[in-house]
C-alpha cells in the first residue's frame, strides 16, 4: 500500500513536466505525455548501481578518521626517572660525590689524617612545551561522522610526547663521547639518506662490541645497557650478524617494550630518528633538516647514566567559545633531562663514519 502514493505522486509529476514541455516548445500535450511515460517506464527497468537511489548518488562517511603514525618513545622507560620532582621547582639538582678516599697498605702512622669530602651537584632545568591551539568549529562537532574532538586531542598529546622525546635525546647526547662507525673489516658503506650526499660507513655489530669493551674499561655497570639505533642504520647492523647470531639475537625480542634483540650486553631498540650531527660531530638542533655532510647517530647508555623528568600534561579547552563559535584545545607539559654524571660516563653517541677519500 505504501507504493500507491508514490505511484500517484510520480504520475502527477509526469503530467506537470509534460505540460511544461508542451507549452515551452508548443508541442501536443498528449504526444509529450505518451513519450515521457514510455521513457519513464523504460528507465524503471534499468539496473541501478549500489549507493544510488532514484538516480541520486549516495555518499557514506566512515565513522572514524585515519590517525597519524608517531615515533617510538619507549626508550624513555630505560633511563632514571626524576619526574617526581617536576612539581617541586623549575631546576632539578643531582648530587655528585667528592673525591674518593685514599687507601694505604700496612698503615703505620697513627692517628690517620681525616679528610672532608666535598660533594657537588649537576642540575638541569625543566622546559615548557606547548602546542598551538586548535579551533574546532561548531559545524565539525555536529556534522562529521567521527569525533573530531577526540582526534584533535590525540594529535596534541602525541605531538607533545614525540617532541619531548626528540629533545630528550638531544639533551642526553649533547656532550656524549663520539664513537664512529667503521663498516667492519672491509669498511663497507651504506647509501646516503634524504638530505645527505655521499656514502657513509655502516654500523657493524663489531662497532658495538668495541663500545662494550670501552664501557667495561670505564667501569660502567654491565646491567641495564641499551642501544637505540636509528632505523636507517639498523638494516646494515642486522645484516652483519651471522645466521646463528641473528637467531640468538632474536631470542630477546620484546615487542611490548620496544626491544628488537640483544647482543654484546645491549638491549637493542630502534627508532625512525635518534640523533644527527654535523661533520664536526656537533649535535643538530631540534627540528633541523639533515644537511649534505651531516651524519646519523645512535645512542648507547646504561640506565643510571641518563635522567629525565616529565610532568603531567595539562589540557586547556574552551568549549563553546563565544569568540570562535566552537571549541579551542591546546596542551602543555614541563620536561627536562641530562646525563647524570659530571664525568659524562655511561652514555655514548654512535655516529656514522665517512669513507676515506
Amino acid at each position: 500500500m505504501k507504493s500507491v502514493p508514490k505511484i500517484f505522486y510520480s504520475l502527477l509529476l509526469l503530467v506537470a513536466i509534460s505540460a511544461g514541455v508542451s507549452m515551452s516548445f508548443q508541442c501536443d500535450f498528449i504526444t509529450v505525455l505518451i513519450v515521457a511515460g514510455c521513457l519513464s517506464f523504460a528507465v524503471s527497468f534499468l539496473p541501478m548501481p549500489t549507493g544510488v537511489l532514484q538516480g541520486v548518488i549516495l555518499e557514506q562517511w566512515a565513522a572514524y578518521i585515519i590517525e597519524r603514525f608517531w615515533k617510538d618513545n619507549q626508550f624513555l622507560k630505560r633511563a632514571y626517572d626524576d619526574s617526581q620532582y617536576v612539581m617541586l621547582g623549575r631546576i632539578v639538582h643531582i648530587p655528585q660525590p667528592g673525591a674518593k678516599p685514599a687507601v694505604q697498605k700496612n698503615r703505620n702512622v697513627f692517628p690517620a689524617v681525616s679528610v672532608r669530602r666535598t660533594d657537588g651537584d649537576v642540575n638541569y632545568s625543566l622546559d615548557e612545551y606547548s602546542t598551538d591551539p586548535t579551533h574546532i568549529p561548531n559545524i565539525d562537532a555536529i556534522h562529521l561522522s567521527y569525533s573530531k574532538q577526540d582526534s584533535v586531542m590525540g594529535d596534541h598529546m602525541s605531538v607533545l610526547n614525540e617532541t619531548v622525546a626528540d629533545d630528550m635525546l638531544l639533551k642526553w647526547g649533547a656532550n656524549a663521547p663520539v664513537v664512529k662507525t667503521t663498516g667492519g673489516l672491509t669498511a663497507a658503506t651504506v647509501a646516503p639518506v634524504t638530505g645527505q650526499v655521499g656514502n657513509r660507513l655502516g654500523f657493524h655489530h663489531k662497532d658495538l662490541a668495541k663500545l662494550m669493551i670501552r664501557m667495561n674499561m670505564d667501569n660502567v655497570p654491565k646491567d641495564n645497557r641499551q642501544c637505540l639505533v636509528d632505523d636507517n642504520m639498523y638494516e646494515f647492523f642486522y645484516d652483519t650478524l651471522s645466521e646463528n647470531s641473528q637467531r640468538d639475537f632474536s631470542k630477546y625480542v620484546d615487542a611490548a617494550n620496544g626491544v628488537v634483540g640483544r647482543i654484546h650486553g645491549f638491549d637493542i631498540l630502534t627508532r625512525s630518528a635518534v640523533l644527527a650531527s654535523d661533520n664536526a660531530d656537533a649535535i643538530k638542533a631540534l627540528g633541523s633538516a639533515l644537511g649534505a655532510t651531516d651524519n646519523l647517530g645512535s645512542l648507547a647508555w646504561q640506565k643510571n647514566s641518563a635522567a629525565f623528568a616529565i610532568g603531567d600534561t595539562k589540557v586547556y579547552q574552551n568549549a563553546d567559545d563565544a569568540l570562535y563559535y566552537g571549541g579551542v584545545t591546546s596542551t602543555l607539559v614541563m620536561a627536562g633531562g641530562r646525563v647524570r654524571r659530571t664525568d659524562g660516563l655511561g652514555i655514548y653517541n654512535l655516529v656514522q663514519g665517512t669513507p676515506a677519500p
